[in-house]
């Protein structure tokens, strides 16, 4: 098999795949002749000449219908392999009307006559296809005008087969395949039989597992092709009645417990609703904006399992999202109760198990699930009134002596709207803070969990009443010392930190505790993390002078940890890894921000200059390892950012190590880091040749690892940080750039990295030339405008006419869509910067592109060309480009 594969790249494969699917040997050969060939049409169809195109097609025909019987996974193939070469193949004008008419006389082609006709529409949109937007539009047109014959067939194979459940199957599956290309009339579908004959399996009691999932996806289908419900009106209503018939047939699947039915009919409510949103809110309780819809969501939300309500998420959060940016009191009140109810039924599947032992999981598919109740419960408890919903939370638990895991669901809920309950004078928030720090340890430790990420949650009314923090920090340190319990304790004295970092610089000196014994407590590595971020935010807050004793103070464990690594010998050879410590250091780092007044030296400089030689020392002794080296240069980073121009001693001698250990090891993180020190220091006259020594001495290593094969696309890191290095150089010392030796290797670099599809990147290269360019266009009154300007100018005379050409080739054959407003910048900033030299570069780019495709349709005409060219060129503001490139792009996709 592993020689076939490599004979599937060639010319050979063409005619190798036809040789075995003619020898017929077994379902194994046929299967992977088939695929080939439906590979070989979907990539390499270029590789045909024309005049073979009409054999291959009668060659396929001849296949499917002399193997229909042998496997249907091989029809599958061979199907789309026809359809494929449908799509492409101009020159077969009315395939669907051509096959139908060939083969519906005959009951044995039905089985791949249906298969070629559900793939057909599938494959109108597939990105293997680069057929352009002509073609597809002519397609989709011509698809159109047979889509009620095809129909037509499909009732009459309906009706010929009586009740064969497998043609029923693919009936559904063909016609939901015609309703997804959004080709179907609406008017002749509503009167259609087939939608009839749909909703009477669905309503059904025997319908068996699979065809039930076949109607359901198609209705499913139906429903999404007439969103724009304005225009299907006759559809729109027939499938509104339909839906809201099957109702009952929910409750007979609930009774029967058949899970499978259930999930199938709240997908098709939810469907509902969703095509019928803007209806509903639009008209509540009136036509088809009918709230019945509603109510058939809320009866899913009471079945038991939580994944059947689950499917209706998204259409709740559209709902919000809708009611939200309408702003309607009136409205607001007439779907608040539907709310409410939701509400109440989400806190109810909230409960764990009452024989659950230990705390709530995250990770699991209940805990991902709660989080999302989590989320959703966010975003529409507008609706409800937070403060409401908080309070009558409370009540069920003041009130009432409910059991523990209802205890638990309802400060889970109470947790997910603390942050939007108005904490200014709220005796209610104060009352919880109250009760909730006073729970004994003998109740469940979910409770306790819970109610911990209850006062996390909190940390505004914390802020508001200060005379609450003593009482919070105790309940919050018991938790701390508890295993199960510590992470997530740690998580809400993180996040008191964050918000009332001054009242807790009175408690600096217990937090400096916890950070000294940080692994006496059973924490995850993230929730350590957080710890120290929040020991940072108040250390911050700190009187100057205190500052440098304290930060000293808080890096000195990790140090000694880090100095203790680098004197052990190392075991097998290898030294012992020291990235927990360096990520401490790095988030200390990160988040000690003091005000430092001009002038005054910054607090940290010392702290910083004095740890050093460690991380020199930690650098060079794993300097092989990317992993490693990455948290280093992460840590020099943030100590670097830390103290702005304070680190100027390090700048020497941290350039020299990382330039001597790039030349060996060539991690990207190094470039990343000279990003960094380029944007603290690239303003500075002293340093901007240094600087410059340094981009050279880093980019020789880099361009051979680039020039090698496939260079760009294996190291896409490389060149996301090489190019935020060049662009930090534009940005900071464009004239120490532009008149240096080294940017025209890297404007060739750049040019052959547009290419590249890295969302990152390509960002990134794309930035670099577009920021490069502004340079000689933003006239900022500094003295070197006009040099700068004459410098671009030169650039552009020699770069121009080949970045142009490479942009339009990259946007129409390599680059996705989401890339095209970066493309359109730079465009746009090459125009800016001279015009009409730029309507000549992008004339001759365009007459570059491929006029046609190689099944001989027209990939763009003359016409499209020039109305491109205009539109780009008369363009006043950059959107316009943007605009369009998107839709000039189309015709090649």
């Amino acid at each position: 098999m592993q020689s076939l594969s490599v004979i599937g790249q060639s010319m050979y494969a063409w005619e190798l795949a036809d040789q075995l699917l003619q020898l017929k040997q077994d379902v194994e050969s046929c299967y992977f002749a088939a695929q080939t060939m439906k590979m070989k049409i979907q990539m390499s169809f270029f590789e045909l000449p024309p005049e073979t195109h009409i054999a291959l097609r009668d060659s396929l025909l001849s296949h499917i219908q002399s193997l229909k019987d042998l496997s249907p996974i091989i029809v599958t193939q061979l199907a789309l392999a026809i359809a494929d070469l449908a799509l492409q193949m101009a020159s077969w004008k009315g395939c669907v009307h051509t096959l139908i008419e060939k083969y519906s006389n005959d009951v044995s082609s039905m089985t791949f006559l249906i298969e070629i006709l559900t793939v057909l529409p599938e494959e109108v949109h597939s990105r293997s296809l680069r057929i352009g937007a002509n073609r597809r539009t002519e397609i989709i047109e011509d698809l159109a005008y047979y889509s009620s014959t095809v129909v037509t067939l499909l009732m009459t194979c309906v009706e010929k087969s009586g009740s064969n459940e497998k043609m029923l199957i693919k009936v559904f599956r063909c016609l939901g395949s015609w309703f997804n290309l959004g080709v179907l009339d609406s008017n002749f579908m509503a009167n259609n039989q087939l939608l009839m004959v749909l909703f009477q399996v669905l309503q059904r009691d025997e319908t068996s597992t699979n065809l039930h999932e076949a109607a359901s996806d198609c209705v499913c289908s139906a429903l999404y092709a007439i969103e724009n419900v304005d225009t299907h009106m006759p559809l729109a209503q027939q499938l509104f009645q339909g839906v809201l018939t099957l109702e009952t047939a929910y409750h007979m699947a609930v009774a029967r417990e058949d899970l499978d039915k259930v999930l199938n009919y709240c997908r098709i409510f939810t469907e509902l609703c969703e095509t019928f949103l803007e209806t509903t809110v639009r008209s509540p309780g009136q036509g088809m904006g009918d709230l019945r819809t509603l109510e058939l969501l809320l009866i899913c939300a009471g079945h038991p399992q939580y994944e059947v309500v689950e499917i209706s998420f998204n259409f709740w959060y559209r709902l919000g999202e809708n009611l939200y940016k309408t702003n309607d009191p009136a409205l607001h009140g007439i779907f608040r109760p539907y709310i409410q109810r939701l509400l109440h039924g989400l806190a109810r599947h909230c409960q764990l198990d009452p024989d659950h032992e230990g705390i709530p999981e995250d990770t699991d598919d209940f805990g991902e699930f709660r989080m999302r109740v989590s989320d959703l419960v966010k975003d529409v408890i507008f609706l409800v009134g937070s403060m409401e919903c908080f309070s009558q939370l409370y009540s069920t638990l003041k009130e009432g002596n409910p059991p523990w895991e209802v205890t638990e669901a309802v400060l889970f809920i109470m947790a997910a709207i603390a942050k939007s309950v108005d904490p200014e004078n709220n005796p209610t928030l104060t009352e919880v803070l109250e009760q909730v720090v006073l729970l004994p340890e003998t109740v469940h430790i979910a409770v306790r969990y819970t109610s911990i990420e209850l006062v996390g949650e909190m940390s505004e009314v914390v802020d508001r009443n200060p005379r609450f923090l003593d009482p919070v920090l105790n309940y919050l340190m018991k938790g701390l010392r508890e295993k199960t319990l510590a992470s997530v304790a740690a998580k809400a004295i993180h996040n008191i930190c964050s918000v009332c970092r001054d009242h807790m610089a009175q408690h600096f000196q217990g937090l400096l505790d916890i950070a000294r014994a940080l692994d006496s407590f059973a924490l995850t590595t993230e929730a350590a993390v957080g710890l120290l971020k929040g020991t940072a935010l108040v250390l911050a807050r700190l009187p100057l002078e205190k500052i440098a004793e304290c930060l000293s103070d808080l890096c000195a464990v990790q140090v000694m940890a880090l100095k203790k690594l680098l004197s052990q010998d190392p075991r097998n050879g290898k030294a012992a890894d020291p990235t927990v410590w360096l990520d401490r250091l790095a988030v200390i780092f990160r988040h000690t921000n003091p005000i430092v007044e001009n002038g005054q030296t910054h607090p940290c400089q010392k702290v910083i200059q004095e740890i050093w030689p460690v991380l020199s020392e930690t650098l060079n002794t794993h300097q092989a390892d990317n992993r490693i080296v990455e948290r280093c240069c992460r840590c020099l980073r943030f100590a670097v950012r830390c103290v702005g121009k304070g680190s100027a001693s390090l700048l020497q001698p941290l350039v020299t190590q990382m330039v001597s250990v790039y030349q060996v090891y060539p991690h990207s993180c190094f470039l990343y880091l000279g990003s960094i020190l380029v944007d603290e220091y690239g303003m500075e006259e002293g340093c901007r040749q240094g600087l410059l020594d340094m981009l050279q001495a880093l980019c020789m290593p880099t361009f051979q690892l680039l020039e090698q094969t496939n260079g760009l696309r294996n190291h896409p890191d490389t060149v996301d940080d090489l190019f935020r290095l060049a662009t930090r150089f534009v940005q900071r010392s464009p004239i120490t750039l532009l008149s240096s030796g080294i940017i025209v290797h890297i404007i060739q670099c750049a040019i052959a990295a547009t290419t590249l599809d890295h969302r990152d990147a390509n960002c990134s290269v794309m930035k670099f030339v577009r920021d490069l360019i502004h340079t000689g266009v933003s006239n900022d009154h500094e003295d070197d405008f006009e040099l700068r300007k004459q410098l671009i100018g030169q650039a552009m005379g020699q770069h121009g006419q080949q970045l142009v050409t490479q942009l339009m080739h990259t946007c129409c054959f390599c680059l996705p869509p989401y890339t095209l407003p970066d493309v359109a910048e730079v465009l746009w900033e090459i125009m800016v910067f001279d015009r009409p030299t730029f309507c000549r570069w992008l004339e001759n780019a365009l007459k570059g592109l491929p006029k046609e495709t190689s099944g001989g349709a027209v990939t763009v005409t003359h016409k499209q060309l020039t109305d491109f060219h205009k539109q780009v060129t008369s363009a006043e503001e950059c959107k316009q480009v943007c605009w369009a490139i998107r839709e000039f792009t189309r015709l090649f996709r």
